[in-house]
């Protein structure tokens, strides 16, 4: 069975206290020669029920660039302690989306990222990526997690 994308409870908890837990994730993007570039984002964190959102320290470069040629991305979570309650905590999410670069958001996404991440860009040279999810695929305390976007 499929659920609607559904980022509240549960998966925010484990979502948004995923860093300060030293469970940064993973984010998959292509690069501009069609590559896969992948690299650690400890400043994601859920922006709505269905957005997740990103600070990108570099606003021209790097995943910035890679988004705006290609929306597409994924994430990947792992925790084998499953988070902030083993019992209902997810402890791999695998998560599609189209993202994007949105300065709109700047203030937002800003104020929504640890602290830690703040702390990397004191200066907010940065912008906000905002992520449309499109499917979360995992398991969890609770059983399997199968949420996609009519």
């Amino acid at each position: 069975m499929t659920d609607k994308i559904d980022l509240t409870g549960v998966l925010a908890a484990a979502i948004d206290s995923a860093m300060d837990r030293g469970r940064p994730f993973v984010v998959s993007a292509v690069d501009a020669d069609g590559n896969p570039a992948v690299s650690f984002r400890g400043s994601t964190y859920v922006h709505s029920p269905d957005q997740l959102a990103i600070w990108v320290r570099k606003q021209d470069e790097g995943l910035a660039a890679y988004v705006a040629a290609n929306p597409r991305l994924a994430l990947l979570y792992y925790d084998p302690e499953q988070g902030p309650d083993p019992a209902t905590s997810p402890r791999r999410l695998l998560i599609k989306g189209r993202a994007r670069v949105d300065p709109s958001a700047n203030d937002a996404v800003y104020a929504g990222i640890p602290e830690v991440e703040r702390g990397r860009d004191k200066e907010r040279r940065g912008v906000a990526l905002v992520i449309d999810v499109d499917s979360v695929n995992g398991f969890g305390g609770s059983g399997p997690i199968n949420q996609a976007r009519p």
